[in-house]
C-alpha cells in the first residue's frame, strides 16, 4: 500500500513565507472564478449546474462536477473557467457574416468572443460573405457533393476539444459507410507516438496506471510535460504526492516555473505558503531526451541498479539494447543530449534507488520526428526496474483535451478500427457483418495528408469538425492555400474560427453544433487514465438550431446512402452505447452509465498487472534507439514552441500567468544573451528556410543553444514535411537569431 499524504503542515514544503505568494508571478485563480461569475452573469444557474453536475470540457483527468476519484475536495481549475464562457454565452447575429472581410483581419480570441453560431451558414466562390439556410439546405448541398465524387476524395477530422465518446463513434461510423476512412482527429498529433510505442512495447496502448499512483510513489518524472499549465488539477496532485514523500523530477528544456512550485487555492497550506514540486531538474537540448535516457539506462546497468530477476523473466531485448549502449560514448551521449555525464549518473542513482516510479509525458517528447524512439526510451527505462503493472508503478502519456483518450479508441481514426484494431480485411468484414454494409479496407488519410491531397487538389469535399488547421499545422500559409483549393468545405462548431474566413473556392458551409452539456440523454469521455465518465445533460438555455455532431453526421450519411438509412440511425445515445459495448471490448460497461457520478475504468487499475503483457511471447519489449547527430550551424540555436496561457491552440489571455511572458516572447538563456548583447525586451528575429518570427528577448532558465516561442505564433518556422512515424508534425525548428535595432 502506497504513504498516505501527512495532514500537518510541512514548512520544508513551502515555497515562500511571504503570505499568498506577494510578488511572486504565478496565477490568480480567485480572480478566474470572479471573472468567470461575471462573464456567466446573466446565467449563473446555468454556469454553476455545469461545473456542479456536468463532466469537465478541459484537459482529459476527468471531473464529475467538481470532484474526481484521485484526491478529496473541490476541484475546478482556471481553464475550465475560461471554457464556462464558451457554454454559456449567447449567440451572435448571423448577419455579421453577410461581409466577412471585417473578420478575417480578427484573431481567433476575438472571433470566439462574438458569441456561438446559430444557424446553418453557406458561402459560394464571389460571395462577401455567408447567408443562412435551413438544415436540409445545407445538408443536401453537402450531400450531393459527396454523391458526385468518389470517397477516396472525400476527408472528415474531428477535433478532441470537449468531443464525446458517442459523437466519435456515430461520426466514424457514418463516414465509413460513406465508404472511406479518411476520418482522423486530434489525438493524431498529440499522442500517436505514444499509443505505438506502448503497444509495440508492452501490449497495451494506454496510460498503464491511475492518478492515485502519483500519490506515494517513491518517484514522479515528468519527461516534456508542463502539469502545472495544462493539466492544473494536477498540482493538488502534486501537493499531496510531496505530502506523502514522494520525490518529483521534471526532464525538459526549460525549468518551468509551474513544476517547481504553485500556489494551490483550495489547500489552504499551499494556498498560503505555496508548495515546492520538483527537487530535482535535468535541463536537456530540444530533442536530447532520447541520449539523456540511454545514458541513464548505460549508468544504471554499469553499478547493477537494474532488476535482472524481472528482466530474465518478463521481458525481451534487454541484451541488444545493453550491446549497443555499450557502442555509445559518454561524450558522444553529452554532445546529443546536452546534459553532464554527472547528470546521467544522479538521475539514474534515483531510479536505481526507487522501488516504485511513475513516468509522465507530453508533447515535449510525441511532437519530433522521433517521437515514437522518444517514447520507447522511456518503456525502457521504465522496464529495467519493472515499473509498470503494478500500484506506484505507471507509463502516463498524459492527455491535454477531455475527448481525445476516446477518439481513437471509438474508430475515429485513418489508420485503426473501433478498438483500436488494425485496418485489415478480417477486421473490415467483421465490421461489415455487425453494421449491416461494405466497411472500406484501404487506411484513411490522416491530418497532415489531408491538407496535402487539398494542396495537390485531390479533395473535393473536407469537413471538420472544431479544430483550426490553419493555427495547428506547420507552414500556416501553405495550409490556407490548400483550404482554398477544396470545393466543399464543412465546419462545424460551436464558435467561429478563422479557418471558417477562408475564401471559397466553390462553398463552404458552417453548421453549428451543441456543446456537451446540450446533447439530450447525456454524453461520455474517457480521462488520461482511462475512466469512462457520464456527463449528463444539463437542462438550460439552448442556441438557435445547434445540434448534436453525432445526429448530423448519421443524417448525412443517410443522404448519402438511403439504402442504408435503416442501418444508420440511434434513436439516443443510450442506444449508441449499447453499440459501443458490443464493437469496442474493452468498453464493456458503457452500456450501463446512465446518470452523473457513473463511471468505471477500463481494463482496471493498472494495466498489465502482475507483468502480465498482450503481446505475441508475453513479455514487455526493450527496444534499440537512438538520433543521430545533429550539427547546429554558427549562430543557430534549436527552438521548441510551447503553450502559455491557452488551451491547445484556443489562447486564452495575451499573458502567461505563470511565467509572466508575453505571446511574442522569445525565451533565451541569460548567457547566451549576453552573447548577442541582448537585454529582455529587445526586438529579434528568427529565422530559417521558411519564415521568419519577430518577438521580444525574455531570459529564462533554459538550456543554453535553445530558444521557446509560444504555439501557434511559432509555427512559421516550422517545416511541415518532417513528422514522426505516426504522422505528429514536429513542432520544433532550427534558427537563426537576429537583433533588430
Amino acid at each position: 500500500m502506497l504513504p498516505k499524504p501527512k495532514k500537518h503542515w510541512t514548512p520544508s514544503h513551502w515555497a515562500s513565507w511571504k503570505p499568498f505568494g506577494i510578488g511572486e508571478q504565478y496565477p490568480n485563480n480567485y480572480w478566474e472564478v470572479f471573472r468567470a461569475i461575471w462573464l456567466s452573469r446573466h446565467k449563473l444557474p446555468y454556469a454553476w449546474n455545469i461545473l456542479n453536475k456536468g463532466v469537465c470540457d478541459g484537459c482529459a483527468l476527468g471531473t464529475t462536477g467538481m470532484k474526481d476519484w484521485t484526491v478529496d475536495g473541490i476541484h475546478v481549475c482556471n481553464v475550465r473557467l475560461r471554457l464556462l464562457q464558451m457554454n454559456t454565452m449567447p449567440a451572435f447575429d448571423p448577419a455579421i457574416l453577410a461581409d466577412v472581410s471585417a473578420l478575417q483581419t480578427k484573431k481567433s480570441a476575438e472571433l470566439r468572443e462574438l458569441g456561438r453560431l446559430p444557424y446553418p451558414m453557406i458561402r459560394q466562390s464571389g460571395e462577401k460573405g455567408f447567408r443562412r439556410v435551413n438544415w436540409d439546405e445545407a445538408l443536401e448541398a453537402i450531400a450531393s457533393r459527396i454523391r458526385a465524387t468518389t470517397p477516396d476524395r472525400l476527408s472528415f477530422y474531428i477535433t478532441s476539444r470537449g468531443t464525446v465518446n458517442e459523437t466519435y463513434y456515430a461520426t466514424q461510423k457514418a463516414v465509413r459507410a460513406m465508404g472511406t476512412n479518411n476520418i482522423d482527429n486530434a489525438a493524431r498529433i498529440c499522442h500517436s507516438p505514444s499509443t505505438a510505442g506502448l503497444k509495440g512495447a508492452i501490449g497495451a496502448a494506454a496510460t498503464t496506471c491511475s492518478y492515485k499512483d502519483w500519490i506515494g510513489t517513491d518517484l514522479l518524472v515528468f519527461i516534456g510535460s508542463n502539469v502545472a499549465n495544462n493539466q492544473p488539477v494536477t498540482v493538488k496532485y502534486l501537493h499531496n504526492a510531496k505530502k506523502a514523500g514522494t520525490r518529483i523530477v521534471v526532464i525538459n528544456t526549460y525549468r518551468e516555473p509551474g513544476m517547481e512550485r504553485y500556489w494551490v487555492p483550495s489547500i489552504p497550506e499551499s494556498a498560503l505558503f505555496g508548495t515546492k514540486f520538483a527537487e530535482d531538474f535535468f535541463l536537456v537540448n530540444m530533442g536530447g531526451d532520447m541520449a539523456f535516457l540511454n545514458g541513464t539506462i548505460k549508468h544504471m546497468i554499469a553499478n547493477g541498479w537494474v532488476d535482472e530477476s524481472f528482466i530474465n523473466r518478463y521481458t525481451a531485448g534487454f541484451d541488444e539494447l545493453k550491446a549497443f549502449l555499450e557502442t555509445q560514448s559518454w561524450e558522444k551521449l553529452e554532445q546529443l543530449s546536452g546534459a553532464k555525464r554527472d547528470e546521467m549518473y544522479a538521475f539514474a542513482k534515483m531510479v536505481g534507488e526507487a522501488n516504485k516510479a511513475v513516468f509522465v509525458w507530453s508533447m515535449g517528447i510525441t511532437q519530433h520526428e522521433c517521437g515514437e524512439d522518444n517514447v520507447r526510451a522511456i518503456i525502457n527505462l521504465a522496464l529495467t526496474k519493472g515499473f509498470v503493472g503494478r500500484e506506484g508503478c505507471g507509463l502516463m502519456p498524459i492527455r491535454g483535451h477531455s475527448g481525445v483518450q476516446g477518439g481513437a479508441e471509438m474508430g475515429c481514426y485513418a489508420t485503426v478500427f473501433p478498438g483500436g484494431k488494425p485496418i485489415i480485411p478480417e477486421n473490415a468484414a467483421q465490421l461489415s457483418k455487425l453494421w449491416g454494409f461494405d466497411v472500406p479496407v484501404t487506411k484513411g488519410l490522416i491530418a497532415p495528408e489531408m491538407i496535402h491531397a487539398a494542396s495537390e487538389g485531390q479533395l473535393d469535399v473536407l469537413f471538420s469538425v472544431g479544430g483550426n488547421f490553419l493555427e495547428v499545422l506547420p507552414e500556416p500559409d501553405y495550409v490556407e492555400d490548400a483550404l482554398k483549393r477544396v470545393p466543399m468545405r464543412v465546419h462545424m462548431d460551436i464558435v467561429l474560427s478563422s479557418q471558417m474566413l477562408v475564401e471559397p473556392t466553390d462553398t463552404v458551409v458552417l453548421l453549428p453544433a451543441t456543446t456537451r452539456y446540450e446533447i439530450p440523454g447525456g454524453v461520455t469521455e474517457t480521462s488520461t487514465e482511462r475512466r469512462v465518465i457520464f456527463s449528463p445533460e444539463i437542462p438550460g438555455p439552448r442556441i438557435g438550431e445547434a445540434r448534436p455532431e453525432w445526429e448530423v453526421f448519421m443524417e448525412l450519411a443517410r443522404r448519402v446512402r438511403p439504402e442504408l438509412a435503416d442501418k444508420l440511425a440511434f434513436v439516443d445515445t443510450a442506444g449508441m452505447r449499447q453499440e459501443i459495448a458490443q464493437v469496442v471490448l474493452q468498453y464493456a460497461g458503457i452500456q450501463h452509465l446512465k446518470e452523473a457520478g457513473d463511471q468505471f475504468q477500463y481494463s482496471g487499475s493498472h494495466l498489465c498487472f502482475g507483468w502480465n503483457f498482450p503481446t505475441a511471447d508475453g513479455k514487455a519489449h526493450f527496444a534499440v534507439v537512438s538520433r543521430g547527430e545533429r550539427e547546429l550551424p554558427e549562430g543557430s540555436f534549436l527552438v521548441a514552441t510551447r503553450r502559455g496561457k491557452q488551451f491547445n491552440s484556443m489562447v486564452q489571455e495575451r499573458k502567461d500567468a505563470i511565467t509572466g511572458a508575453v505571446r511574442e516572447a522569445v525565451f533565451i538563456n541569460e548567457v547566451d544573451a549576453k552573447h548577442f548583447g541582448l537585454n529582455d525586451g529587445d526586438v529579434v528575429i528568427l529565422t530559417n528556410e521558411l519564415g521568419n518570427l519577430k518577438g521580444k528577448v525574455y531570459t529564462a532558465p533554459i538550456k543554453p543553444g535553445n530558444l521557446q516561442v509560444h504555439w501557434p505564433e511559432g509555427n512559421v518556422l516550422l517545416d511541415k514535411s518532417k513528422r514522426s512515424r505516426e504522422g505528429v508534425p514536429d513542432y520544433n525548428a532550427v534558427v537563426r537569431l537576429e537583433k533588430v535595432d
